[in-house]
């Protein structure tokens, strides 16, 4: 999750760490394949082969003389003083003539190397804080090559000043030759995890706003944490920022790295619910966080002993973090929580990565990035994993989504359309009349209703069935429906009465009935009832703009009343028929 192992410290409550690192057997896996890429590499153990001095930082700048009398033991008072170390190549077993030296450490002031040549020649070579010139490489190295490559190298001086930590100092020695292809690869490892890394920052906090859930902003945050913890530890950074090289740097990283665990914990904790989880484990997930985060800032000032004095309390709150948080995962898991479980699959590998990190000391290992190569491609999968399984959670949510909204627009079509003709009902006809007269009132158009009524149609269903009626109602309903439009709606009011409304006919009202009563008896039913003809009375009633429906009804049905007396298969308009007197009454069901 991104935290400065170099800083962490190497031991810690190790039975934490074998679970953990038996969870990502897959980690050890990719530690045992690539390991032995960079065999070549020769690391140098600061042991008796290392001798030392140390002398006041405004000493003189040549190689004091009592260097070879101190070796093996660790130097004392170098923290604000200048450190000399001299190393033999030839002692390592370097094949070649003028190996690379790689040095893994960066809070310093300055360091210069000096190369001895056994033809009695030295060359000096030197980086500041700020200033690493063209020595810089990926994974926070910092790279000396001799000049000399035909000369074999005597021995080799390295004079820092103001050294941070001593026991955290790597040193590698490398062919000359093989430098290069380390460099390479080691940058295509780390350029790939911090793209990767970006790509998860940008989509989880993209989703985190579309979506309003927190623990994806958290993660989203988090990702772009480590990112930047990865683009400064790796040095890439000085490609934009060359005045950052060295303590700086370093500083910065540490800092982001205790951020970034205090980030995930409110990820993870976030992700799951109040119910899934009791609220002290949350807590104590969370405290341990924040302690993560708080130590992290000596750590990130320090310059001096201090940084060896914070590392192990701070590897106990890092793995402390860890197993708090796995314990609600699993809790919420356990409990049914689909986050839960993607969160346990996504943290396996970064898990696997600290605990490693923490058993096994992996210095330079990995082309040189050693623990920080692995926790970013940890970082990475963790951060892609999250991503497919919030988009796969999406997308299923979308699709439920889709469905209800559908299932609702079958329901809501069921309760507006008659089931048998499939136009309009009465309840769907009432919504739609209500926008057609809002329409009319607003573009000061004129409103016209028709009621149809079939002729006799109690005889169609006493002479050839139900069945029969059945499908003269569909076939009437399915020509009337070809003038459903903006204008106009139809529906089926119940048994065998039928509503046209339209706003602004192109037609006269009378003339528009003429046609819709002739286009009706000109259906062809006799596949259904042989040659009996069937045909539809038409009461029309109209008004302008703004129009009372029920008002119109009742108009429009005492001109189909009126249209029935007076013979059947016919058009009657509510202003030529005189009004009912009070004791006239429509007949029921007369067809």
């Amino acid at each position: 999750m991104g935290c400065d192992v170099g800083i962490v410290g190497k031991r810690s409550v190790r039975g934490v760490a074998a679970w953990v690192f038996l969870r990502g057997w897959h980690v050890l896996l990719l530690a045992w394949m690539l390991g032995p890429v960079a065999a070549h590499a020769v690391p140098i153990p600061l042991d008796s082969r290392v001798c030392h001095a140390v002398t006041p930082i405004d000493g003189p700048s040549a190689e004091p003389p009592a260097m070879r009398s101190r070796c093996g033991d660790k130097p004392a008072g170098y923290q604000a003083a200048r450190l000399w170390l001299q190393l033999e190549p030839q002692r390592y077993g370097i094949r070649g003539v003028a190996p690379t030296l790689l040095v893994h450490q960066t809070r310093f002031d300055r360091l210069a190397v000096a190369f001895h040549y056994t033809d009695g020649s030295t060359e000096w070579q030197e980086v500041r804080a700020g200033a690493f010139g063209d020595h810089w490489r990926p994974g926070a190295q910092i790279t000396f090559t001799p000049s000399d490559q035909k000369t074999r190298l005597r021995s080799v001086t390295l004079r820092v000043d103001r050294l941070a930590s001593y026991p955290l100092l790597r040193l590698r020695l490398v062919p000359a030759g093989e430098a290069g292809i380390e460099t390479a690869v080691l940058g295509a490892l780390i350029g790939a995890a911090l793209t990767l890394l970006l790509a998860g920052a940008a989509y989880n906090l993209s989703l985190a706003i579309g979506t309003r859930r927190a623990y994806l902003g958290w993660q989203g945050a988090w990702a772009a944490t480590v990112f930047l913890w990865g683009a400064i530890w790796s040095q890439f950074g000085l490609l934009v920022a060359p005045g950052m090289a060295g303590t700086l740097a370093a500083q910065t990283s540490t800092g982001l790295s205790a951020l970034s665990v205090l980030l995930a914990a409110l990820s993870a904790t976030s992700a799951l619910e109040k119910g899934r989880i009791p609220g002290s484990l949350r807590a104590t997930a969370l405290a341990l966080g924040v302690a993560v985060a708080v130590l992290g800032v000596p750590a990130t000032l320090a310059r001096g002993a201090l940084i060896e004095t914070i590392g192990p309390p701070l590897a106990a709150a890092v793995l402390g973090n860890l197993l708090a948080v796995l314990a609600c995962l699993i809790v919420g898991a356990r409990r049914g929580s689909e986050e839960a479980r993607d969160l346990i699959a996504a943290w396996s590998v970064p898990m696997a990565a600290l605990g490693l990190t923490q058993l096994v000391d992996l210095g330079t290992l990995f082309w040189g990035g050693g623990p920080q190569i692995l926790v970013l491609f940890a970082s990475a999968w963790q951060t892609l994993w999250l991503s497919f399984a919030a988009s796969r959670r999406l997308a299923r949510l979308r699709t439920e989504r889709d469905l209800a909204r559908a299932a609702e627009a079958r329901a809501s079509r069921l309760a507006e359309h008659d089931p048998l003709t499939a136009i309009r009902n009465r309840r769907g006809f009432l919504d739609a009349a209500d926008a057609l007269i809002a329409t009319a009132a607003r573009t000061q158009a004129s409103v016209a209703l028709l009621l149809l009524d079939i002729d006799r149609f109690k005889a169609i269903n006493d002479d050839h069935g139900h069945d029969a009626g059945d499908i003269v109602l569909c076939t009437i309903a399915a020509r009337l429906a070809r003038w459903e439009s903006a204008h106009c709606t139809v529906a089926r009011l119940g048994g065998e009465e039928f509503a046209l409304l339209t706003i602004s006919p192109d037609l006269p009202a009378l003339d528009f009935a003429e046609q819709v009563r002739a286009e009706i008896a000109a259906c062809d039913h006799r596949a259904t009832i042989g040659d009996q003809r069937v045909t539809i009375s038409i009461g029309v009633a109209e008004g302008r703009p703004r129009v009372d429906l029920a008002e119109l009804y009742r108009n429009a049905d005492r001109a189909l009343y009126a249209a029935k007396r007076g013979g059947r298969n016919q058009v009657r308009h509510a202003d030529k028929v005189p009004a009912p007197v009070a004791s006239e009454q429509r007949p029921a069901a007369t067809g």
